[in-house]
């Protein structure tokens, strides 16, 4: 059997074991966007890292330095968010051909610093390492969060409302553009999608406000497109998901590229990932009031793409029929 098999999420669950067994019981491990210890009586510290390796997460061609230092950080931000917490410190360790120009590590370190001081997130450290040939970049975060108020994977509950805090699917656009190499500069619509995959915002403060509400019983970053990520809340919380493809948030500018280009703007919105906006499941009693709150305080609606079902599969519907979709969510190391 060989990795491709078992794919990135069959490889955690076949490590797992091996770490949990004597894990204390006010520690938080693997299986959810950050690791949760507990700091004292009321708050826990929150711990997270990503890797982002040239012509696997980007093509050196096809981000801006600046860009890259932003995004770099912003995906381990976004699990913070994830959580209910706030940054405290960043680490970053850097693999780097020898060949780079330092013009562009000035350019790194700048949007880096950008993000780094809007989330007051300080960079405390890290290490360099020479690569042969692409760039290796790894960043870890902590955060502080009320312990009570912590949001995992695990805490869905049938009949749950699930929602999502942003539009989907612009990341996946602006990746397509990129692929493609159609040119975004004279097409507004092209430059917002290309924006939203180099340059994606943590949605922090929403995170912050949604762990207020005790009914926002479960919530994850949608990292790897709502095709994968609302299988994480269905594996940990063990139950079924029913996705309604008509409510999903889908911008202007997927939807006219989309037809121009002869894109699936849908199946792009559920399956295209790095969109980095909040995945969450609330409970259905209360969601029409968190609703009304959340627009009125972020100036967007809190959208409603389904609901959480018994154990069981993930199911797609469109005009009440039951749809599949050709592509599945990121996975590493399963085969396409």
């Amino acid at each position: 059997m060989k990795l491709s098999d078992i794919g990135e999420f069959g490889l955690i669950h076949r490590i797992a074991p091996h770490f949990l067994q004597n894990q204390p019981d006010d520690v938080r491990g693997i299986g959810d966007d950050c690791a949760v210890l507990p700091l004292n009586e009321t708050e826990s510290q929150l711990i997270t890292t990503d890797m982002l390796i040239e012509d696997i997460h980007f093509l050196r061609d096809g981000i801006t330095a600046r860009q890259l230092g932003y995004k770099s950080l912003a995906v381990n931000l976004s699990d913070i968010a994830a959580m209910g917490g706030s940054p405290t410190a960043a680490f970053l360790s850097f693999g780097l051909p020898e060949d780079i120009p330092v013009e562009w590590l000035d350019d790194f370190f700048a949007g880096l610093a950008e993000l780094s001081q809007k989330s007051c997130t300080p960079l405390l450290g890290g290490d360099t390492t020479k690569s042969m040939d692409r760039i290796i970049i790894n960043i870890a975060v902590l955060g502080r969060a009320r312990s009570d108020r912590i949001k995992y994977r695990s805490t869905a509950q049938i009949g749950d409302v699930i929602c999502v805090t942003d539009f989907l699917g612009d990341s996946g656009g602006g990746l397509n553009i990129i692929l493609q190499d159609i040119n975004a500069e004279m097409n507004p619509n092209a430059r917002q999608l290309v924006q939203a995959h180099c340059q994606p915002d943590p949605q922090l403060q929403e995170g912050a406000w949604l762990a207020t509400y005790d009914a926002v019983h479960a919530m994850l970053d949608v990292s790897d497109g709502i095709e994968s990520d609302i299988r994480r809340i269905m594996e940990e919380s063990r139950v079924g998901a029913r996705i309604n493809v008509d409510d999903i948030p889908i911008s202007t500018a997927l939807r006219s590229l989309a037809e121009q280009f002869g894109w699936n703007a849908i199946e792009i919105a559920a399956t295209g990932g790095e969109d980095y906006c909040l995945l969450c499941t609330i409970c259905p009693r209360d969601f029409p009031v968190i609703a009304r709150h959340f627009e009125k305080k972020f100036a967007r609606p809190l959208f409603k793409i389904g609901i959480i079902e018994k154990e069981g599969a993930l199911a797609y519907y469109q005009n009440s029929t039951l749809i599949h979709f050709a592509r599945h969510g990121w996975d590493h190391f399963r085969m396409k």
